[in-house]
């Protein structure tokens, strides 16, 4: 009887450890969208590689999503082919997620040049831009209190006189207060967006890494639990 309350207790942990693994996968999800949207509306971000981290956040919030589903309804059902797949899903997983921290942190020394691109972009593709594109620009600088890729003088062809920047670079933007105001810090901000940026970028990316393995962790203790499982039905335990 010591052993057929153990297992029902396991069956339950198992049970609930799916449904919170479930729910972190829906998270994934919205938080991988998120980021994407991020990345390429908010912040701008064009080069390619850098959809590579959102993706597989995405990628794996849906995968988590199923795998949870699917070890639900073994433990569930006590059924020791289900069981068995799901523990051998989440250790593949667990795999791919390590994998993919460590690919995130070796893109956080790789994100200095893919702003510095993106920015110069930006900068170059400003005038003859949307209205949704200069409104992105000027989100970032206002946002981040900053102007141009490195300091204010990236703009020196916005305007005729080389001396001029956009509205959104000035330290309390008004309609033509960038103009003829390149240098004078008390007008406009001398800092540039790029250190700000790859810093907001590395903070929020640190926050993912963190976040993929704490979940790991978790997928651990589903892996310990889906064994003991395994075992009491193996055995030929009733744990209803």
């Amino acid at each position: 009887m010591a052993v057929e309350g153990g297992m029902k207790c396991v069956k339950v942990l198992l049970f609930l450890f799916n449904f919170i693994f479930w729910l972190c996968g829906l998270v994934l999800i919205i938080v991988g969208v998120l980021v994407q949207i991020g990345l390429h509306n908010t912040l701008a971000i064009r080069d390619a590689s850098a959809s590579g981290g959102p993706i597989v956040i995405i990628g794996i919030g849906v995968v988590i999503f199923f795998i949870a589903f699917f070890g639900c309804c073994g433990a569930w059902k006590e059924n020791y082919c289900m069981v068995t797949t799901f523990a051998i899903l989440l250790f593949l997983l667990i795999v791919v997620e390590i994998a993919a921290v460590i690919v995130g942190y070796m893109f956080r020394e790789k994100l200095s040049n893919v702003v510095q691109d993106s920015l110069t972009e930006m900068i170059t593709g400003y005038k003859n831009g949307t209205d949704d594109f200069k409104k992105t620009v000027d989100k970032l600088q206002e946002d981040m209190k900053c102007c141009g890729g490195n300091s204010s003088t990236d703009w020196s062809s916005f305007g005729k006189d080389g001396k001029s920047v956009p509205d959104s670079c000035c330290v309390t933007p008004s309609a033509h207060c960038g103009k003829g105001t390149m240098r004078n810090p008390k007008k406009v901000h001398q800092k540039g967006c790029h250190d700000a940026l790859v810093a907001f970028l590395r903070k929020n990316l640190l926050w993912v890494i963190v976040a993929a393995l704490v979940i790991a962790s978790l997928q651990v203790l589903g892996i310990v639990f889906s064994c003991l499982l395994m075992r009491g039905i193996r055995s030929g335990y009733e744990v209803m």
